[in-house]
């Protein structure tokens, strides 16, 4: 571990079939007035939207609904909601839905009360909150952000092209979250396994950086490890309780910043498939798995030590006396085979993406230097042009 680093997570976390019994002890904490916010009507067809409307209305809490927060949350929904929150004076924002809902009351939450642009303040500026923030909770009903345990939310910008993350300190992170497995059971097959791989691209994004030898590596492995299992089992059952809630928990050590700890970082898959999402709004796990081959096959010779250890601890490859590069080119191997098993998108033709967008699709592409490869405009090109 050679970097230095502190460590905080304030999220109070729930977990198991009865956790949702939680929310009326957590309710008591806040003021008289909840902002309800959700999606596109999922939750009451399963039952969960009435479940929580109970609570609230046994807590005595006055109920502002916030609905219709879309997969990929767009800046004029960000105004809305920011404006519903500021003129109701809400005392809580209670998020229930995925990670895009839980994104987005994390970005209202931060802007109701914030006297300039939101987006260009947060998002385009990347600046901290100054203004008065309203706390935030969230009821978890889709696997794969682990939005629930930290402070990122991610905006879309359409007009401009652009889709945007922006992390922010710990008094924007959800003070508690409920974890049932058995709410993410109606999620569509589809989207379950495209969360599967946000998951996984979560932890590779951290895990192909630095050279020590860090604790943090040996974490990611077994969180991969355990995704990989789990995963086969849950897209032949989706409704196995065991491997839902251990993919569950997964999600949310992916990505709660416990895994970065004393690393640089990567982050170019994450941020080439948002510049795809803010060109063709695909979904988000999609757009990752769509250009992760491309994209490491790319990186591959600069990272070879850790492509070739990835083989060995994560996907169980013997040496047999095979050379770093060999076992580096069998790990992407061994990961394309996995993606292929669980179905998730293997190619941006199939997301909408033409080469006529290419330029474009760069344009919009942040450009971070915390992996191996530093890219520059014409190799995100030709990543795009790989992953047709």
């Amino acid at each position: 571990m050679q970097g230095n680093f502190s460590y905080y997570n304030p999220t109070k976390l729930y977990f198991g079939d009865d956790a949702l019994k939680f929310l009326s002890e957590e309710l008591t904490k806040y003021g008289p007035t909840v902002m309800l916010c959700y999606g596109g009507g999922s939750i009451k067809r399963n039952g969960i939207y009435d479940a929580v409307v109970a609570a609230l209305k046994e807590a005595g809490k006055t109920i502002v609904e916030d609905a219709g927060v879309m997969p990929n949350p767009t800046v004029e929904k960000l105004y809305e909601g920011a404006r519903m929150a500021k003129e109701n004076n809400v005392d809580l924002i209670l998020a229930v839905g995925g990670g895009s809902t839980i994104d987005y009351a994390k970005g209202v939450s931060c802007s109701a009360w914030c006297e300039e642009d939101p987006w260009q303040k947060y998002y385009v500026r990347q600046e901290e909150a100054t203004c008065r923030v309203v706390p935030v909770g969230s009821v978890l009903t889709m696997v794969g952000t682990g939005s629930e345990m930290n402070g990122g939310s991610v905006i879309s910008n359409h007009e401009a092209g652009l889709k945007i993350g922006k992390v922010f300190g710990s008094y924007a992170y959800p003070k508690f979250t409920i974890l049932n497995p058995k709410f993410t059971f109606t999620v569509p097959q589809y989207q379950m396994v495209a969360g599967f791989f946000d998951i996984m691209s979560h932890i590779m994004e951290q895990y192909f950086s630095g050279e020590d030898d860090n604790t943090s590596d040996y974490l990611a492995e077994g969180l991969m490890r355990s995704l990989i299992h789990s995963s086969r089992i849950a897209v032949k059952n989706p409704q196995d309780y065991e491997a839902r809630s251990n993919i569950m928990w997964t999600a949310t050590w992916a990505l709660n910043t416990l895994i970065g700890c004393a690393k640089t970082q990567d982050w170019e898959v994450h941020m080439i498939g948002q510049a795809i999402g803010a060109h063709t709004n695909a979904t988000h796990g999609m757009t990752l798995a769509a250009v992760s081959l491309a994209y490491y096959r790319h990186i591959l010779p600069f990272g070879t030590k850790k492509f070739a250890r990835f083989a060995e601890n994560v996907w169980g490859i013997h040496r047999d006396g095979k050379t770093d590069e060999q076992m580096a080119q069998e790990s992407l191997k061994a990961l394309e085979a996995w993606m292929r098993e669980i179905g998730v998108v293997m190619n941006i033709t199939e997301l909408g993406v033409t080469e006529d967008m290419f330029e474009k699709i760069a344009d919009s592409t942040f450009l971070f230097n915390g992996g191996y490869k530093t890219l520059t405009h014409e190799e995100v090109v030709e990543i795009l042009k790989e992953s047709l």
